[in-house]
């Protein structure tokens, strides 16, 4: 069954760099992770007030589950919490954001946009909030606005799959920067933040 899942995944890869490449013009790496370069991201684990998410603490005593960003160029995620577990992938991309859904002792396993979950050191990770545009809605665009609300004026349109920084939530749309742009998208949109949950 290992070798059904690899081999679901290349051809997952093949398809997602084809459309990326026109879409997106994101670079993939050979294990399919997104990889572009990003502004520096800022140390340490955050947490943020959640509308009615379900949430128990971790031994870190930080909420799980949570987001957090990527904060290494590149960051190899195994199959479990040791270096001595097998590397799963390798992220080729700074700031990517991804969700804790278990700790133990330093290690973190994550989830990302595409549901895949592996175990990553703690220290690779950054408490700074980043998201990803619609990475449901390949091929299409979202737009940015330049207030919280649709009748705003336009300020750009993104490509699904886009990485922003997250300025401000406040349960409905939230504030990001990509791409030298900085407005309001729909919460809904991005992959990063939980449904009412308020960022600041």
């Amino acid at each position: 069954s290992m070798g059904m899942a690899s081999n679901r995944r290349i051809g997952t890869v093949v398809l997602a760099v084809a459309c990326l490449a026109v879409v997106a013009g994101t670079g993939w790496s050979l294990f399919g992770k997104r990889s572009d370069s990003q502004a520096g991201t800022a140390p340490g684990e955050t947490t943020a007030s959640i509308g009615s998410a379900a949430r128990s603490l971790g031994p870190s005593g930080l909420p799980i589950p949570r987001f957090v960003s990527l904060k290494a160029e590149k960051v190899n995620v195994r199959r479990g919490p040791s270096s001595d577990h097998a590397v799963s992938w390798v992220f080729n991309r700074k700031g990517m954001p991804v969700e804790i859904v278990a700790e133990f002792e330093n290690w973190r396993r994550i989830r990302d946009s595409d549901g895949e979950e592996g175990w990553i050191l703690q220290n690779m990770l950054s408490g700074k909030r980043t998201v990803v545009v619609a990475p449901w809605r390949q091929g299409q665009a979202m737009s940015l606005f330049r207030d919280a609300r649709a009748e705003a004026g336009l300020v750009a349109k993104l490509s699904a799959g886009v990485v922003a920084e997250v300025e401000a939530c406040n349960g409905t749309w939230c504030r990001i920067t990509a791409a030298g742009y900085d407005g309001w998208v729909e919460q809904s949109m991005l992959w990063g933040v939980y449904p009412g949950e308020s960022v600041d």
